[in-house]
């Protein structure tokens, strides 16, 4: 059913999970510090090559987008390509928008900030959504989203760039790591390590065991 970008589910169309295929967790909760948006893309079996390799594209892609330095008053639609340019390689695209501003305890999909045409340039401060897919008919889709905050980048004049603020390891059995390049896979460490360091101490805070042991092993270098 992910097949489709936004999918509502009903009785007529439910059917029993199995281990054989992949799923897509769109997942949120509204708290009075903010709001969060995030979706993963997980396999428990043993994945098809197109499927491994158009979930390393579009996590290529959120990497690309995540890591970008661009001008000030740069419009989102003038760098959104940077998202989609691993899966335009070899001829696959997504039919939604990379990303939307994210409220603060408010609306989840928050105009004016986002990557479409009808956006206001980016600005430091704001939220906003990243989320390159890909969708199979009938077969499988796949979406990885991720809240990034619009920071100042460490550079001479004033340029910008995103800090992910969303802390969720990504499938490990789906990633192709020979497509990665080496500033990818020192992004992804990176993260990584961020992950562990500041959600790892609160599960043990709340003696989530279970949990702390699946974190540990999700965010291995």
């Amino acid at each position: 059913n992910a097949a489709l970008a936004h999918y509502s589910p009903s009785n007529g169309s439910s059917r029993k999970l199995s281990t054989s295929e992949m799923y897509l967790f769109d997942t949120g909760g509204q708290y009075l510090d903010g709001t969060t948006d995030i979706t993963r893309t997980v396999h428990w079996g043993q994945p098809t090559p197109l499927q491994k390799e158009a979930y390393t594209r579009v996590l290529m892609g959120n990497i690309d987008l995540s890591r970008l330095v661009f001008p000030s008053n740069t419009a989102g639609r003038t760098v959104e390509s940077f998202a989609r340019r691993a899966l335009w390689d070899v001829g696959l695209n997504y039919g939604h928008g990379t990303g939307h501003g994210i409220g603060n305890f408010l609306s989840v999909h928050e105009w004016p900030v986002g990557f479409q045409s009808n956006n206001v340039p980016l600005a430091a401060g704001m939220f906003t959504s990243i989320e390159p897919g890909y969708y199979q008919d009938g077969e499988f889709g796949i979406r990885i989203e991720d809240v990034a905050l619009v920071v100042e980048a460490q550079t001479e004049k004033p340029f910008l760039t995103f800090e992910v603020v969303s802390l969720v390891p990504y499938d490990r059995s789906l990633i192709d790591l020979s497509l990665l390049s080496l500033e990818q896979i020192q992004y992804l460490n990176s993260y990584y390590k961020r992950i562990r360091e500041r959600v790892g101490p609160e599960l043990q805070r709340q003696q989530l065991e279970e949990a702390y042991k699946w974190l540990q092993e999700s965010t291995k270098p």
